[in-house]
């Protein structure tokens, strides 16, 4: 294994909706990349299963969205538990990330997600460091600073499925790299854009794998008896 100690792991969750006091984790996606943004596997997908009760209560835009993504049709064939999927997401991050709390969590408005994965799944949290690196934080400061790379960052497909989700915020974070990291005065206009052209070919490969990636629905068979 490379040395993990710069290694970042990226998370998405779908929920049934943002209320941590009623809605439910319904699929978590993880990816680990190096500390270049380079993707080391093509990351572990599993979709929750929930209750008739939990779907039907989603508001009518999450309705909407789940099923138009072809979620909702998955969690309602799900038999995994959010404690089995715990499990498998943890175990996955370990092969990259054995220490604990040595990796900060990332992602788009990774917050949100952290509240769910530490009220849902604490052990997975706890093993995973405290700070967090959220691209959305840098996008809103070029939004304000540096209009021109914002305007020209790779358009994001909305697939509103965890693992598709995860891979384009890997994506995004290696096109403000490339465009807001760098010495000044930084990019053009169409150097931004070519920087952007460049990035989303890049990632095609692994963009298409996440897409067409089945999400897991159930747990592992068990290891037969020694």
């Amino acid at each position: 294994m490379a040395d993990a100690g710069g290694h970042l792991v990226w998370i998405d969750c779908e929920m049934t909706g943002l209320d941590l006091t009623k809605d439910r984790l319904i699929e978590v996606a993880v990816v680990v990349t190096d500390s270049e943004l380079r993707v080391l596997d093509p990351g572990l997908d599993l979709v929750i299963s929930a209750d008739d009760a939990d779907l039907d209560d989603m508001a009518d835009v999450v309705t909407e969205m789940h099923a138009k993504s072809g979620l909702t049709e998955a969690v309602r064939a799900s038999t995994l538990t959010v404690a089995e999927a715990e499990q498998q997401l943890l175990a996955y991050i370990k092969r990259w990330v054995p220490e604990r709390r040595t990796a900060p969590l990332c992602g788009n408005s990774i917050g949100t997600d952290r509240g769910f994965l530490a009220r849902d799944m604490p052990e997975l949290d706890d093993h995973l460091h405290y700070r967090m690196v959220d691209v959305s934080s840098i996008k809103e400061l070029a939004r304000r600073w540096f209009p021109r790379v914002y305007f020209a960052q790779p358009p994001k497909g909305l697939a509103h499925r965890a693992l598709a989700d995860i891979v384009e915020s890997v994506r995004e974070l290696a096109y403000y790299r490339r465009t807001l990291f760098v010495d000044g005065p930084g990019p053009s206009t169409s150097q931004a854009q070519r920087a952007a052209g460049e990035v989303v070919a890049g990632f095609a490969d692994v963009l298409a794998a996440a897409d067409a990636t089945p999400p897991a629905t159930e747990a592992p068979p068990a290891a037969p008896a020694s």
